[in-house]
């Protein structure tokens, strides 16, 4: 009986080394990098490849991006209150949206049952901005000063009506949840650029009064059926900006390092009993966060901004957990190595306070977002940096009006016919407009641009083919555009 329970346990583990086979070189050479400072890393067919140059093979071909910042507005930016106007809503103000031009297309609950669908203008007026003449809100200065140098795409489209499928839609390929997410995609294939902050990190901010009730789950910036060293780490808004670094009171550096030495050694042994790559993980993330005990404190201090480029940032610049403060420490990221930084905010989900709320998120957050744009551009770093700006819809031409009479809208409701973003930086085409509306805004009629399309074409600008980045799961393989995609040249350079 002993003996047929060791045997049990021999094929056991055989199968979990055949399995994991790959993980454990990985680990092996993690435990390396603990103690040796050349750091070299296997990657997952088992040829060694140093952690700078990620999959053999990759980037499939010459790389415009080096780097990406994505501003993620969460909620639903009003496209036609911001990027494209309308002057047929103002003219027919009240009317309804002749049902030819609604068709069948879908709404959410909260609006899909109306008897009414009542024109409501933009609420501020447009201006032609920069020599290319791109109209845009009154509401977005900042945003206008640098018609020149973004790309306006005003023919997104997606299947998604509500936040969560939708938002997860655009960072995973997928309504449901348990996928990977874009920047865990570029992290498994492009590997690092810097050995002291992590690859992909996230940061989260809302408006001040809290007006969006959106959450922002973990699966926006998860490594799903992926490894788990490839997930984005989340800087917090509040507290230590990552928790746990510090050392316990009394143990000095010298003895922390002993500490994870002697700890990754029995790590090490435990990979190659098992094979199970969530150890070699356990073996990264001890070590990245002994060196981060150094590079975190660097980056959030701010004496090395001058006042100009703090005051570009507006008043909120130096107040932890703003959306200001994240952009600036986002800039910051990028010009130290990170490879994703993904900025999520909420509050533009605006069903009952338009009128008020839209204004001053724009006040919060445009401002911010063309510093980052301004500032890459000053350091020479816009020519390779990818910077993306959008939500993950519009919000209806018609108006809202949850207190049940159409005449007096309170808001807009999500939309995903047809919706706008803004790019900048590598490979993008500067100051032009790629897409087409019809005259209210509700279906495209040149041009479109699905999610899927706008996936390839950001990961073609950082050098992926996205048909060719695959992972096997579950006995097929998966990409971050699933089976759909196109790359778009026309907002290419």
């Amino acid at each position: 009986m002993n003996h047929e329970l060791h045997r049990e346990n021999v094929e056991r583990v055989n199968r979990r080394q055949l399995f994991g086979r790959s993980a454990c070189g990985i680990g092996v050479a993690a435990l390396s990098s603990l103690l040796n400072p050349v750091r070299t890393f296997g990657l997952t067919d088992d040829r060694p490849q140093n952690l700078m140059s990620g999959l053999p093979g990759l980037p499939h071909h010459a790389a415009k991006a080096k780097r990406v910042i994505v501003f993620w507005q969460g909620g639903g930016p009003s496209h036609v209150d911001l990027f494209d106007e309308k002057p047929t809503l103002a003219k027919m103000s009240g009317e309804d949206i002749p049902d030819s031009v609604r068709g069948s297309t879908r709404l959410s609950t909260m609006s899909s049952g109306y008897a009414k669908w009542p024109c409501v203008p933009a609420i501020k007026p447009h201006q032609a901005y920069g020599e290319c003449g791109t109209r845009m809100s009154q509401m977005l200065p900042n945003v206008g000063a640098l018609a020149d140098d973004i790309c306006l795409v005003r023919s997104l489209h997606t299947e998604a009506v509500n936040h969560a499928p939708g938002v997860t839609l655009f960072m995973t390929g997928s309504q449901v949840p348990g996928r990977p997410s874009m920047g865990a995609w570029l992290s498994y294939g492009l590997g690092s650029e810097t050995e002291n902050l992590p690859t992909f990190v996230v940061m989260t901010s809302s408006d001040k009064g809290k007006t969006c009730g959106q959450l922002f789950f973990d699966y926006y910036w998860g490594s799903g059926f992926l490894p788990s060293r490839y997930q984005g780490v989340r800087f917090r808004n509040s507290g230590d900006l990552v928790p746990y670094l510090a050392n316990p009171s009394g143990v000095s550096r010298q003895a922390r390092r002993a500490l994870l030495d002697d700890l990754a050694k029995m790590n090490a042994d435990h990979l190659k009993d098992y094979g199970d790559p969530e150890i070699d993980t356990r073996i990264a993330q001890y070590e990245m966060a002994f060196r981060m005990q150094t590079s975190v404190p660097e980056l959030v201090d701010f004496s090395d901004e001058s006042k100009a480029t703090l005051d570009r940032y507006g008043p909120n610049a130096l107040n932890k957990g703003t959306y200001a403060n994240n952009c600036l420490i986002g800039r910051r990221l990028l010009e130290r190595g990170v490879r994703f930084v993904q900025l999520m905010h909420s509050g533009w989900d605006q069903h009952n306070n338009l009128f008020t709320q839209l204004e001053q998120q724009c006040v919060d957050t445009e401002g911010p977002s063309a510093a980052v744009v301004q500032d890459l551009k000053e350091r020479g770093m816009l020519d390779d940096t990818l910077v993306v700006w959008g939500g993950e819809f519009g919000r209806t031409p018609f108006g809202q009006y949850r207190s049940g009479d159409p005449k007096k809208p309170t808001g807009r409701d999500h939309f995903g016919k047809a919706y706008s973003w803004w790019l900048a930086g590598a490979g993008i085409r500067p100051g032009t407009v790629y897409g087409e509306t019809d005259e209210f805004g509700w279906n495209i009629v040149k041009d479109p641009v699905h999610v899927h399309d706008m996936q390839a074409t950001l990961l073609h600008l950082c050098g992926i083919n996205h048909e060719k980045l695959t992972y096997r799961y579950q006995g097929r393989q998966y990409r971050l555009t699933d089976v759909h995609g196109q790359v778009v040249p026309g907002i290419l350079s």
